[in-house]
């Protein structure tokens, strides 16, 4: 009988993966030249990518705020702020990426109760997620539009083109499922109801859109910056067309925080935009250390927030 790997041995798992990934990557690519490029890297377009990151971090608080408001939680713009970074510093820090969100969700439950915090959460997750895959169908759909932009091989369009095409279907399967008989049809309905009220009631629809917009324009400048402070700059096109392929691989839950597969999927997608793969590998790494600097303003509300539930209560 097969005992589950416990939580210690799934988290050194997780990090020598990343190790070796990145390892592997650095050989493959040629990494003292990407170290040259680290070395040599721009602090203005350094300084550029961290204040992005930030206002993405911020705008991602706002639309927590927004998303928990819909579900009878009540958060002040401070508290939200706060517990947004400290919540970033909790997924960059531990692997698994999750753990910040589900502190979030068990400080800001109030009256309305865990389910509808836990909701709040994931949700505004959800809205982040869908922002990023929505600019990538756009640029991907726009990059066939135009001629003379970003040329696709075979080997990549075809499988880019079914996740755009699966991610921007989901919801409709969704919907669609609600009609199941059954224990998968009620369960399906009743995440339904509250995502809707949360992201899509009318009162709160373009607000969404446009924060999940904003906050994947703010991690794609972010990648591009790291990526003119590395000496590679990116074009606007090849930016809106590979970056958010590069961010979606962060997605994948086998390492922490992404490391190993973002710098992999990076030094894959640099060359297809005329740059070169240690380019891709060193603007991943720095773009990956700059994500660490801008969660570091979660040490500062560490040290001063006493560990008791926030202030605010479901309405």
């Amino acid at each position: 009988m097969l005992r589950p790997v416990p939580p210690g041995g799934l988290r050194a798992g997780q990090i020598a993966l990343a190790a070796a990934l990145l390892a592997l990557v650095w050989h493959l690519v040629g990494g003292r030249e990407a170290l040259r490029s680290l070395a040599s890297a721009d602090a203005a377009w350094l300084a550029a990518a961290f204040a992005a990151l930030i206002l993405q971090t911020a705008l991602s608080a706002l639309r927590w705020q927004l998303t928990a408001g819909q579900l009878g939680i009540r958060l002040e713009t401070p508290d939200a702020l706060r517990e947004y970074f400290l919540g970033q510093l909790v997924n960059q820090s531990l692997p698994g990426g999750v753990l910040g969100d589900a502190r979030r969700a068990i400080r800001s439950r109030g009256d309305a109760g865990l389910l509808a915090s836990g909701q709040a959460v994931i949700f505004e997750r959800l809205a982040g997620q869908a922002g990023l895959f929505l600019c990538a169908a756009v640029a991907f759909a726009l990059t066939f539009a135009i001629p003379g932009g970003v040329s696709w091989p075979a080997w990549l369009a075809l499988p880019v083109a079914a996740l755009l095409a699966a991610a921007l279907g989901l919801p409709f399967a969704l919907h669609a499922a609600r009609r199941l008989g059954g224990r998968v049809g009620r369960t399906i309905e009743a995440l339904w109801r509250p995502m809707i009220t949360a992201l899509a009631a009318r009162d709160v629809i373009w607000r969404q859109v446009a924060l999940s917009l904003a906050t994947a324009a703010c991690n794609l400048a972010a990648f591009a910056f790291c990526a003119e402070a590395v000496g590679h700059g990116l074009p606007p096109a090849a930016v809106a067309a590979f970056v958010p392929l590069v961010l979606m691989t962060m997605l994948v839950p086998l390492t922490i925080s992404g490391w190993g597969l973002r710098e992999g999927a990076a030094a894959a997608l640099f060359p297809l935009a005329g740059s070169t793969a240690s380019g891709g590998l060193a603007a991943s790494v720095v773009f990956g250390l700059t994500m660490i600097l801008a969660a570091l303003p979660g040490i500062l509300v560490l040290l001063r927030q006493r560990l008791t539930p926030l202030g605010t209560r479901g309405s």
